[in-house]
């Protein structure tokens, strides 16, 4: 597998691991403040960017695999995790299957997976109903609108949607993701890492309630909320982002 990935900074090792359909470029907003503290890695997930794009569907534990594998290639025995969405998924499966190679464990906008999840908010799944009958431009807009909070600015709703449309996904990998979202039911064994698992209180695709779900599943485990912040909370609210995750690592 071919995973493409950079790294910044100095410091402790930590690997940012991203959700269905984004790629690398979307921790830019907070990848500069971490890497002033950390040695910062973060990569294309298989079946996107500049990642090799396999047939499909994918599993959790199978990305998870690839991120061992950018802990290998840039001969790192021990990280923190900090995974986002489908992300966060991932990084259970590594903290679950592979504890030696985590320090701190930070689990945003995520669920436990199975039936233990908190359900999909209605409107995204309303969104996901509707999206096939409304133009493409349309539809890429009212999802970036609902991976925000309702008072998000123009400037940023318009700067994202930027992005998407220049770095469009790989339609057969982001079917191969999102199978790996559908099918992940949680991890095998306990987590021991200390964990930090960070919710915005307006998050249109992850429940919030997962954040405390979690909680109750991983011994110790401390819950932050970001206020007035959607799914994206790390566009939002980025200096909040980076001094929650940095006292925590701290």
């Amino acid at each position: 597998m071919k995973i493409a990935w950079e790294e910044q900074g100095d410091g402790a090792p930590l690997l940012l691991i991203q959700g269905l359909g984004y790629g690398r470029w979307s921790w830019d907003p907070v990848v500069p403040a971490l890497a002033e503290r950390y040695r910062v890695l973060w990569f294309d997930n298989r079946g996107i960017g500049d990642s090799d794009k396999p047939e499909g569907p994918y599993t959790a534990k199978l990305m998870a695999d690839d991120a061992l594998q950018v802990l290998d290639e840039a001969g790192v025995t021990r990280a923190h995790l900090l995974g986002a969405s489908l992300g966060g998924m991932i990084a259970q499966e590594i903290a679950a299957g592979a504890p030696g190679r985590v320090d701190k464990l930070i689990l945003c906008c995520t669920t436990p997976g199975g039936e233990a999840t908190v359900p999909m908010p209605t409107v995204t799944v309303r969104l996901f109903d509707e999206a096939p009958s409304l133009p493409p431009e349309v539809a890429l807009r009212r999802f970036v609108e609902n991976a925000l909070a309702a008072d998000a600015s123009a400037e940023l709703i318009q700067e994202l949607y930027d992005r998407r449309v220049a770095n469009p996904p790989d339609p057969q990998g982001w079917h191969a993701q999102a199978a790996a979202g559908r099918g992940f039911e949680g991890v095998n064994g306990a987590i021991a890492a200390p964990t930090l698992i960070v919710t915005g209180t307006e998050d249109n695709v992850v429940d919030p309630h997962n954040a405390d779900v979690l909680a109750e599943r991983i011994r110790g485990a401390e819950v932050q909320r970001i206020d007035n912040a959607g799914h994206l909370f790390f566009w939002e609210q980025p200096d909040a982002f980076v001094r929650i995750i940095s006292e925590f690592l701290q």
